[in-house]
């Protein structure tokens, strides 16, 4: 006979059992993410140039995202009559263009925000590719060993000794100056970094005892790395990817001033300061304006990856919280 628990044959009742279980944990899960949230919100708020930063880049994002709504003019209309508007706080400027007109007369408020939101597109995208990429090749290396992780290392070894500059020239040269020739040129030179980290990362965590048992158990390779490498890699990984986000956008913003990067009629605010550069001694705001937005973005996204390396990582938070009760003694 069928052995029932609580009315239930043997196999539903642990079925039972086990979804009821899964609910109670799923529940759990879910105040522990909410926890970890506000804890985070915490140590955002009292970091408060982390803060800043992270303040910036929303308005940034949300004016990048929704340009069409917050720009007070479009971008690409001429007018002439009002180019070389200085901007409104200077003589001869006025609020109907805060940040002044360019040459031929185009906002320059508004060229930034649409600029933005391809130097933002661009950053994303190169991170995510080059980033999947990366660490994929990591993880394989790192965890494999021998040949597999000799032959990924050689290979990144060859491309770090290759001129950046002289490989984005070739590709571009290739596959024509445009906002996707810059994420696979971009993507190609970011890759490695992502690789090194997580190989070194995984040559680490693959000696613990939990992975050991993990093997002992008969966990097939791609589930180690994924359920158990792969999350205890996170702090390092995501600070990084902040990291060559700011990168990315420096980068993206050098090709373009040397015009291998976005093509009039497109907008970016290397772009930007391409066009302005032979006013620069007469209409200073056209070179000046989107260079501080560049350095914004780009001191911003340093400002939060320190943030996030102490959010992410136990230790660094260990070390805060004792810095910070040694200094209350």
């Amino acid at each position: 006979m069928t052995s029932t628990i609580g009315g239930l044959p043997g196999e539903e009742a642990a079925g039972h059992k086990a979804s009821t279980k899964a609910v109670v944990v799923t529940g759990d899960e879910r105040k522990t993410v909410r926890k970890r949230l506000l804890a985070a919100f915490g140590e955002l708020w009292g970091d408060k140039l982390a803060l800043l930063g992270a303040t910036f880049l929303l308005i940034v994002l949300i004016s990048a995202i929704f340009a069409s709504l917050v720009a007070p003019h479009d971008p690409t209309a001429l007018s002439l009559p009002d180019r070389l508007t200085p901007p409104a706080w200077t003589d001869g400027g006025n609020w109907s263009n805060v940040f002044g007109t360019d040459s031929l007369g185009r906002d320059v408020l508004s060229r930034m925000i649409y600029g933005s939101r391809t130097t933002l597109q661009i950053g994303f995208f190169v991170v995510l590719f080059a980033g999947t990429f990366g660490v994929t090749m990591g993880l394989i290396a790192g965890y494999f060993g021998g040949r597999v992780d000799a032959t990924v290392m050689r290979f990144i070894d060859t491309q770090f000794a290759f001129p950046g500059l002289l490989l984005a020239i070739t590709i571009i040269s290739v596959i024509g100056a445009s906002k996707r020739g810059l994420i696979i040129v971009l993507s190609i030179g970011a890759w490695m970094i992502f690789a090194r980290v997580s190989r070194a990362s995984a040559l680490s965590i693959k000696e613990s005892a939990y992975i050991e048992a993990a093997e002992t158990l008969g966990c097939k390779p791609s589930r180690v790395i994924i359920r158990h490498i792969l999350p205890n890699m996170v702090s390092p990984l995501l600070t990084l990817a902040v990291l060559e986000f700011a990168i990315i956008v420096l980068a993206e913003a050098s090709l373009s001033f040397l015009g291998l990067g976005i093509q009039p009629p497109g907008m970016s605010l290397g772009l930007d300061v391409a066009n302005g550069r032979q006013y620069i001694l007469t209409s200073w705001w056209l070179v000046t304006i989107p260079g501080i937005a560049v350095s914004l973005i780009v001191l911003s996204s340093n400002l939060i990856a320190g943030w996030l390396r102490v959010v992410a990582d136990p230790q660094e938070r260990d070390k805060r919280f004792a810095t910070t009760q040694v200094g209350s003694l």
